[in-house]
């Protein structure tokens, strides 16, 4: 009798939960379509709900924890991060843990970022990936450089670069084209350190790789190249120019583009930019750092 009646809470319990689970993540993705249209506040009530019905979701977690990294609540966005890390289906482990990556990078904390990475980078090299660990390693790499550490920036482009060539069959194309992606970090490494000569240098055999791979999609990156070097060489006016042609939905861009105004003397451009950088929700490495910038440059911070 006793295991008949726990036989028919389990199964009770069961059935709960698998009614629970689509009610909840219909939660979840009502709440994304507001977070992508900044409204964070009811996307984050909506998470809640969610957790209410489901406390284990993963998917619940992980979205509250890249709201709340838009908010700037970086400690608790975490914490969300964590558990959905602990709660990830395997085939979502490396998105949980680029995903806390990305909210150390909202507080420009390259060291613990590198953390999360690395584990994602460590996995697809496990797998033989080489073009999978290659984008991990650009990715650290970005995340260090904007978070102002040339050196490790250095290390990990040039690992994305030698991890890639492992391919066994990268075509001529492809090569170029990760010698372009490896100029171009070296070009805007030798910007942040202050050595303009370099930067044009590599600059140039960046658009001689990039003619080579004659991938007409990549064009666009050019010149956010040619605009973030001449931004960090103090060429403002180049910086504008340049920067203006290029993607102007990325956050980054749009950021520098309104320091390029800032530091050229013209506040109201450089404001009318800063608000466009807090249109986008995105949770990755651009706005990570495009966003907190945009956020203290409209509060009056320097």
């Amino acid at each position: 009798m006793l295991r008949t009646f726990v036989l028919v809470v389990l199964i009770g319990t069961c059935c709960a939960q698998q009614t629970a689970a689509p009610a909840a993540l219909d939660l979840v993705k009502q709440g994304e379509k507001l977070n992508s249209e900044g409204k964070q506040d009811d996307a984050l009530a909506l998470y809640r709900q969610a957790l209410e019905i489901s406390p284990n979701l993963y998917e619940g977690h992980l979205a509250s924890g890249m709201a709340l990294d838009l908010k700037g609540n970086y400690r608790e966005a975490r914490q969300h991060l964590a558990k959905a890390i602990e709660l990830a289906p395997a085939d979502a482990k490396q998105q949980a843990l680029r995903t806390i990556a990305i909210s150390y990078a909202f507080e420009g904390n390259a060291h613990e970022a590198a953390k999360f990475e690395q584990e994602v980078f460590d996995a697809r090299m496990f797998a033989h990936d080489s073009t999978g660990a290659a984008e991990i390693a650009n990715e650290l790499a970005r995340i260090y450089l904007e978070s102002g550490d040339t050196n490790n920036a250095y290390k990990w482009y040039q690992s994305g670069y030698e991890t890639a060539q492992n391919k066994p069959d990268l075509t001529a194309a492809d090569k170029n084209l990760w010698l372009f992606r490896w100029e171009h970090a070296q070009a805007r490494i030798a910007a942040r350190r202050g050595k303009a000569e370099e930067a044009q240098q590599h600059i140039a055999a960046a658009k001689a790789a990039l003619d080579k791979a004659n991938n007409p999609d990549q064009a666009r990156f050019f010149l956010y190249l040619t605009g973030y070097v001449a931004f960090y060489t103090g060429d403002y006016k180049s910086a504008i120019a340049d920067l203006q042609k290029a993607d102007q939905r990325d956050p980054l861009i749009l950021a520098l583009l309104g320091e390029s105004y800032e530091k050229s003397g013209d506040a109201t451009q450089a404001r009318d930019y800063y608000r466009k950088v807090l249109a986008s929700n995105a949770h990755n490495p651009t706005n990570a750092f495009a966003r907190p910038l945009a956020k203290k440059k409209l509060a009056g911070g320097n």
